[in-house]
């Protein structure tokens, strides 16, 4: 098993990028979204790899966090998802989006990778939405807070709900209250006010 490659990038391709690694050039697949993010060429990249092993070949797929890998990994586990379709849906959401997607049942963003039907999509949001907790994505938050604790994801959680009830769509209402800096004294009153904010 080969956990990362850390290595001077050589070049992009069409789906995936060389990484010259003493001496020995190993071609890893890549999402579009993460290819995009990478540094120039020549310089030092570290990727976290999974190693698809097949009869006729074996493929290298990389990602520049290990949460991205992980979120990748969750996704081949579903059945009638191979290593392809879980590129194709990183390279159309970030793993954030598709956290919001899965917990928000939101069939029509996942759907729009190219290769994933509707039914796939549906598959895919009902195995992973108990893998994927609201705390979890809450906690990946840019700002500071303390959604770690079980009373700030409970609080938080509540106020995704009463957005949702206020005619707002799950995912929008996700990624608002997400904005928020949560305390273990803040109210779903003060979560509700500062995510309006960012939705209005």
């Amino acid at each position: 098993m080969i956990s990362y490659i850390k290595g001077e990038l050589v070049s992009f391709e069409k789906d995936k990028v060389i990484v010259d690694v003493g001496g020995v050039g190993f071609g890893i697949y890549m999402p579009a979204q993460a290819m995009g993010r990478l540094p120039k060429v020549g310089k030092e990249v570290k990727l976290h790899t999974y190693l698809n092993v097949k009869e006729d070949a074996m493929q290298l797929f990389g990602f520049p966090t290990r949460d991205a890998l992980e979120l990748f990994k969750l996704l081949i586990g579903v059945n009638g998802i191979g290593p392809k379709g879980g590129l194709s849906i990183l390279s159309q959401l970030s793993p954030d989006d598709l956290r919001f997607a899965v917990l928000a049942k939101d069939v029509k963003a996942i759907s729009s990778a190219p290769g994933i039907g509707k039914k796939t999509a549906e598959k895919l949001i009902l195995e992973l939405k108990d893998k994927l907790q609201i705390g979890d994505t809450l906690e990946s938050r840019p700002e500071g807070g303390d959604m770690s604790s079980m009373i700030g994801q409970e609080v938080a959680a509540d106020a995704v709900n009463a957005l949702t009830a206020l005619g707002y769509g799950s995912t929008e209402a996700l990624k608002a209250v997400r904005q928020v800096e949560v305390r273990e004294d803040t109210s779903v009153e003060d979560i509700l006010k500062s995510a309006l904010k960012f939705l209005l």
